[in-house]
């Protein structure tokens, strides 16, 4: 916790530093922010130096769920000392919000905030994006500590690749490949015609999958720049694609990308979804221009790019906007609260159920078919030409049965606090895939702040679960996990 605490801390001052460059008043609360985190993470670390440095199974879990709150809990610091959420109950809600790349905002005007803050907000996003764990884990071996239960509890996926046999080493290689993209993306998106500010801030926000804008009406600001849109397309793309693929194809191994049978299935799931969106957006959307996000659909390309776009940033659970989908059509609108049930690749940074679970889940269902038919017969479910495991098989169905449990709980919770039905089924399913923009009173065109406080923190809650796979989360609600054993 206190490493954790010093790395927070440490962006804190690279925020301060933003603010300062741009002289926008925030300087002093900002790194009076970095100064009391720093602290507390030293004086953790002190009383805790002469403890034994062994990280077990069960320490993992509970390490990763409060490393997320003890994070989530200190970003309240930039945005209360300043003044610009003075509210706590907010505060942790855009922090938590920030962490968990969900994207969900309370604020109602991004653009009027100092830059430092919104420069901030973004990197709440970076962090949690690779995963906090998976960055102190590249440091914890300088304490004598080893990662790799850190690691399982952080990626409690069915993916078991690695990219070296020392996990610190994976960590190291997977956090190159993630500032490498961002720098990418940000040079790119500056020549495209984004001022820097804007090019970092939405690189960092592509790249963890977040969704956090700069401007109030997100990616739509730049609807007549059709240049920016398809490089965050790109890199949206990139960012719910598994990382470890993108190690190997930058080892020149294309063709085990290629084969891979996610990736496949992620591509042509993708160009499907569009398919089917954009028919429907260039022959029957009804969108009205607006002050939020002016457009002008009717033509190919513009139905094309916004179908696009909306699909990539709803399956990768991004959360970027360039109009208000739900507006569409009615069938549009169920067609991507569907889409939100999705995710990414296993190994990205995207939320949701994953490509790969949803693979697996069909290939079992139809297998029974078979099973039924030949009752004596071993038939094993297989994946990239390899057998899968009934253990992975039972920890898919059983983490599928939970996720859809968890929702119907999260949407009434939601529906006892208020919110319509349409308002409750879309929070739900937006703060448990990590995704953002949800439906009814919280569309693209609102936000979360006209939730109850009770809504806020069960929202909060629900994006902690998702974005750490439910498991992490929920084992530590069971009797069994405080046994001793």
């Amino acid at each position: 916790m206190g490493l954790l605490l010093l790395c927070n801390g440490g962006f804190m001052l690279l925020a301060a530093l933003v603010s300062g460059l741009y002289q926008d008043g925030v300087t002093q609360e900002i790194t009076l922010s970095a100064i009391l985190t720093l602290l507390i993470g030293i004086v953790a670390m002190f009383f805790t130096r002469g403890h034994k440095k062994e990280v077990k199974r069960k320490e993992g879990y509970l390490i990763v769920t409060l490393g997320w709150l003890v994070m989530s809990v200190s970003g309240i610091l930039p945005y209360y000392l300043s003044g610009a959420i003075p509210n706590i109950t907010d505060a942790f809600f855009e922090t938590i919000s920030g962490y968990t790349t969900t994207g969900a905002s309370i604020l109602n005007d991004i653009e009027r905030l100092p830059r430092g803050i919104i420069f901030w907000r973004s990197l709440t996003h970076w962090i949690g994006g690779m995963g906090i764990i998976v960055l102190a884990i590249a440091i914890l071996p300088l304490l004598g500590i080893g990662g790799m239960q850190l690691f399982a509890a952080e990626a409690p996926g069915p993916n078991a690749d690695k990219l070296h046999p020392r996990i610190t080493d994976t960590a190291k290689r997977l956090w190159l490949i993630y500032v490498g993209y961002t720098a990418a993306e940000t040079i790119l998106l500056q020549l495209a015609g984004m001022t820097f500010f804007d090019a970092i801030n939405h690189a960092m926000a592509t790249l963890s999958t977040g969704g956090f804008s700069t401007r109030n009406a997100s990616l739509a600001y730049w609807n007549d720049q059709p240049l920016i849109q398809y490089i965050v397309i790109l890199f949206m793309f990139l960012a719910g694609g598994n990382f470890v693929l993108s190690y190997f194809a930058f080892k020149g191994k294309v063709q085990r990308v290629l084969r891979d049978e996610e990736f496949k299935y992620y591509g042509i799931f993708i160009v499907l979804f569009v398919i089917v969106a954009a028919v429907v957006v260039y022959t029957r959307a009804n969108v009205q221009p607006g002050e939020m996000f002016p457009m002008v659909l009717g033509e190919g390309e513009s139905a094309f790019r916004h179908a696009l776009f909306q699909v990539v940033a709803v399956i990768t659970t991004t959360g970027f906007v360039t109009a208000d989908f739900t507006a569409w059509t009615p069938f549009l609108t169920v067609f991507f609260f569907g889409l939100m049930f999705s995710g990414g690749s296993a190994g990205s940074t995207a939320g949701g159920i994953k490509i790969m679970r949803h693979i697996l889940i069909i290939k079992n269902g139809l297998l029974e078919f078979k099973r039924t038919l030949h009752p004596n017969a071993i038939i094993p479910v297989r994946f990239n030409q390899k057998t899968v495991t009934e253990h992975i098989v039972y920890n898919i169905i059983g983490f599928f049965v939970l996720y859809m449990l968890l929702f119907l709980i999260g949407a009434s919770v939601l529906g006892m606090l208020g919110l319509d039905f349409v308002s409750a089924i879309g929070g739900a399913a937006s703060s448990l895939g990590n995704v953002g923009p949800a439906f009814g009173s919280l569309n693209p065109l609102s936000n979360f702040s006209g939730l109850p406080v009770l809504g806020k923190w069960w929202c909060a809650f629900l994006m902690l679960a998702g974005r750490l796979e439910l498991f992490t989360v929920l084992i530590l609600f069971t009797p069994y996990f405080w046994k001793r054993t």
